[in-house]
This record gives C-alpha cells, sequence and structure tokens, in this order.
C-alpha cells in the first residue's frame, strides 16, 4: 500500500463518485467539521444536563448515521449511485447544503455561549427567541438535516441516504427530548409560550 497521503484522501473520497462536484460536498462538510469542533471550545460553564443513558435515544441513530454517510463506507462496500445528477444538479444540491451549513452557523453564533453539543441548562439560561430562533426552534438541526438531505440526494447511494436519514430522525429526536428538558429547566410559562409562537424545525408551519 502506497504512504502517499493524497491517495488515501482520494480513495475515501471516490466512496462519493469520481466526479469533482460530489467531491465537492466532502470537502464542505470536512470544513464544517473542523470549524465546527474548533469553536466547540465558544460555550458557557453547565449546570445541569441529559443523563447518558437518555441521550443514547438519539446518539445510537446519528452515530451509526455518520458512518453510513461518510464517503469512506460507500467506498469499502463498493457502491453505486441509484441515479446520477449532471454538473448542475450537483451544484445546486451543494448549494442548498451550503445555505444549510450557513444557518446552522448563523444560529450557533447568534446562541452564543448558551450553545451545547449535548442536552444542557447553562449558566444563565434563558430563552433566545430572536434571529433564526425567531423562525424555528432549533435552527441549529434545521440546517444540518436540509444539508445531509440535499448531500444524500446527490451522492445517491443507499448509505448516503439511509445514513442522512438517520442523522435526521437523531436530529429530530434529540430536539424533542430537548423540548421537555428545557420545559423543566426554564418554566412552561417561558418555553411553553415560545413553544406555541415558533415552529420546530421548518419555517412557517404551524407551530407544535
Amino acid at each position: 500500500m502506497s504512504g502517499d497521503p493524497s491517495q488515501s484522501i482520494a480513495s475515501a473520497f471516490s466512496g462519493w463518485t469520481t466526479t469533482w462536484p460530489t467531491s465537492l460536498l466532502a470537502v464542505i462538510w470536512l470544513a464544517f467539521l473542523a470549524s465546527w469542533v474548533a469553536a466547540s471550545f465558544w460555550s458557557g460553564r453547565t449546570r445541569k444536563h441529559v443523563m447518558t443513558l437518555q441521550s443514547a435515544r438519539y446518539r445510537i441513530p446519528i452515530g451509526i448515521g455518520a458512518v453510513l454517510f461518510t464517503p469512506v463506507t460507500g467506498h469499502i462496500l463498493g457502491e453505486k449511485p441509484l441515479w446520477v445528477f449532471g454538473h448542475l444538479g450537483i451544484y445546486l444540491l451543494a448549494l442548498v447544503a451550503l445555505a444549510g451549513i450557513a444557518f446552522t452557523w448563523w444560529a450557533r453564533i447568534h446562541l452564543g455561549r448558551f450553545w451545547s453539543n449535548a442536552i444542557t441548562h447553562k449558566e444563565g439560561h434563558r430563552v433566545i427567541d430572536t434571529g433564526p430562533y425567531g423562525l424555528v426552534r432549533h435552527p441549529i438541526y434545521t440546517g444540518l438535516i436540509t444539508g445531509m438531505l440535499a448531500t444524500g440526494l446527490a451522492v445517491g447511494t443507499v448509505t448516503a441516504i439511509l445514513g442522512a436519514i438517520l442523522i435526521s430522525a437523531g436530529m429530530w429526536q434529540k430536539g424533542r427530548m430537548e423540548e421537555v428538558f428545557l420545559m423543566a429547566e426554564l418554566g412552561a410559562d417561558a418555553y411553553g409560550s415560545y413553544r406555541r409562537r415558533v415552529p420546530m424545525l421548518i419555517p412557517f408551519l404551524p407551530a407544535g
């Protein structure tokens, strides 16, 4: 086996196709992951969080989905796409993925030090209902789900599509768990009022 790192990168990317536009999606997600991990240190002190066993309800589908979603899985399985978009189609879906990631980052920056990767109650935590949080209650998940599903469609392999669906389902489950947690921590009056006004994941739909 060659020790050339460029060949290893090319091998991993080849699981998502042999053409550049789909490989562009891998570059987009790698850049997102690197920036997201770097920003994870920007967070306030945690007062309370959901127990690990409870969090398995969303961590398991997200974890399995992430493994299926990665290009290397498709490469190992030797998958072929169920369909093939032209360059224009891939670029349009890549723009949708970028829009989703941009929405996620807008929400992350707007949330500031109240953000956490887990379901937590931060010091000074309060209901945020401005910016992207005035459109949906969980804009970080809205953006990521949009990006994941657009990428799964663009790649077109069974594992990429299934991975995107599992990650999306896990995020939906995590959002539901956050609703219960924040209702108890921030109060039914404060969070309940917000919940009745703003939809959960899809903007402009009835709240609930």
